[in-house]
């Protein structure tokens, strides 16, 4: 077998954990290896990428946050499109960030280039339409939600589910007794974890807020630790953001580092995304919050049709996790559903057991979903090597 070369792009922190994952199962699975050019950021950099540009500079969220950069993201979408005709992979396998991947895959279409795309968007909660518009740009398109398949094979598209990365985070193994031995907390002191997101814009968002949400907490339940996992491209954001915060507050980086806290936490609160499905996972009480732009969030509330926004709640038709969103995300609400993630049992339980039933819809028990999609991507370029 001839050794092959892939191209992969991601556009955000996910989607970089997304595609290093992958990468390291193409490299194990493949039949005669495989070498990788692309954009990523510094997980898929320690699989051996070497980014076209900083990954960074596409992890922008929200129609108003994404007109002072439309710019430089179009220029970005040029420079990568000429990359990939001029070097001619395999395949191009772009991940999730639709609004610079659909543009990419528009360019590169005719091009004689294989077009896979890695997590699904999200058709059944806004803009169905896009099911077709998906269809007519990739020649295989990887889910992570077991419903979303039949969305797309109804347009012709080639689908598979291959199951949610959370499942092989290992965001269930973190040592909780670590964690507070090497960071000097007792093992009878209450440790609430915050989020405020992994974008610049969530950051500047959701931190003022949750500073206030914590300051309320703090009075009405006595001292606590927070504890507040970050990346890097936000972490001197955060340091800043959190300096004037009540009690003790660590800032963390890292993902063992960040799953050792989820073990020690007796709560959590979460800007939503896929932290929150984490957080399931490793049975951590949690609540999501979100605010963006009001024109971005009037937009948004013109064109969704879900019921809620976070993914244990979306599989399982019921509230389960708390949802404070747009305007529900102010101090008092906040802080209120945090000390009822603390001290009412039957919530905490009532979670607990939702999680579970969660994680086995998206895969937990069976094959790793990055795997599984190795293995599609393998069998498109006919380096079959069934699974163990």
């Amino acid at each position: 077998m001839s050794r092959l070369r892939i191209m992969l792009i991601a556009g955000e922190p996910s989607g970089d954990l997304l595609g290093a994952r992958l990468m390291a199962a193409l490299k194990l699975h493949s039949l005669g290896g495989v070498d990788f050019i692309g954009v990523g950021g510094e997980q898929m950099a320690a699989q051996g990428l070497t980014s076209l540009f900083p990954m960074e500079e596409l992890s922008v969220m929200g129609f108003l946050e994404v007109l002072p950069r439309a710019r430089r993201i179009l220029g970005r979408v040029k420079q990568t499109v000429a990359f990939a005709v001029a070097e001619r992979p395999d395949a191009v396998v772009t991940i999730d960030s639709p609004g610079f991947n659909f543009r990419l895959a528009r360019r590169l279409k005719g091009q004689g280039i294989r077009l896979i795309h890695f997590v699904a968007p999200q058709v059944w909660a806004w803009k169905p339409k896009r099911a077709k518009t998906t269809a007519q740009l990739f020649d295989r398109l990887l889910c992570l939600l077991p419903f979303e398949p039949d969305w797309f094979t109804r347009e012709g598209l080639a689908t598979d589910f291959v199951g949610h990365p959370v499942v092989e985070s290992g965001a269930a193994n973190g040592n909780g007794g670590l964690f507070r031995q090497k960071h000097g907390i007792a093992a009878d002191a209450r440790i609430v974890t915050v989020l405020p997101g992994s974008r610049e814009g969530e950051v500047r968002r959701h931190l003022p807020v949750f500073r206030d949400a914590m300051a309320r907490l703090q009075e009405k339940i006595g001292p606590f630790h927070t504890v507040i996992p970050t990346v890097t491209g936000v972490v001197a954001q955060v340091r800043a953001g959190v300096a004037d915060w009540p009690g003790p507050v660590l800032v963390i980086t890292g993902q063992s580092e960040k799953y050792d806290a989820f073990a020690a936490s007796s709560a959590a609160l979460a800007a939503s995304g896929t932290v929150a499905l984490e957080l399931a996972l490793a049975g951590v009480p949690s609540a999501v919050a979100y605010r963006v732009n009001p024109i971005t969030a009037w937009l948004a509330r013109r064109f969704i049709t879900v019921r809620f926004a976070n993914l244990v709640n979306i599989l399982l038709d019921r509230l389960v996790v708390p949802e404070l969103i747009m305007d529900d995300c102010e101090p008092v609400k906040l802080a209120d559903v945090v000390e009822r993630l603390l001290n009412d049992p039957r919530m905490r339980a009532e979670q607990a057991a939702a999680a579970n039933q969660a994680m086995a819809m998206l895969g937990q028990g069976g094959d790793p979903p990055s795997l599984r999609a190795a293995d599609v991507i393998l069998r498109v370029l006919g380096q079959v090597r069934p699974l163990p």
